[in-house]
């Protein structure tokens, strides 16, 4: 394994962990925004049937929402374990070979 392996390996790793720090962050965002909407809108709910349709409205988007970040997480990190491989692919290709 060179060095020059080494270092284009960092470079994707610290490429793929800057865009899922992004993504934690956005999706941090997005759940406080829902959740203040959310709390807005069960406040301001006349009847009991209104806050639970609230309620029930806010849990689905919430689900629908962590599913959706979740595949999208597990996709960058699927990305960053083939990013930080690459450099070394041809290094362990000839090392698996038989001469």
């Amino acid at each position: 394994m060179t060095f020059r392996s080494s270092v284009r390996s960092l470079g994707a790793l610290s490429k793929s962990l800057q865009a899922i720090t992004v993504e934690f962050a956005d999706y941090s965002k997005n759940v406080f925004e829902q959740t203040a909407a959310a709390t807005e809108k069960l406040i301001g709910a006349k009847s009991f049937e209104k806050a639970i349709e609230v309620q029930s409205d806010y849990a689905r988007s919430s689900y629908e929402s962590f599913v959706a970040q979740a595949t999208k997480l597990g996709e960058l990190y699927a990305d960053l374990a083939r990013e930080a491989y690459k450099p070394f692919e041809a290094q362990f290709g000839k090392m698996a070979s038989p001469k």
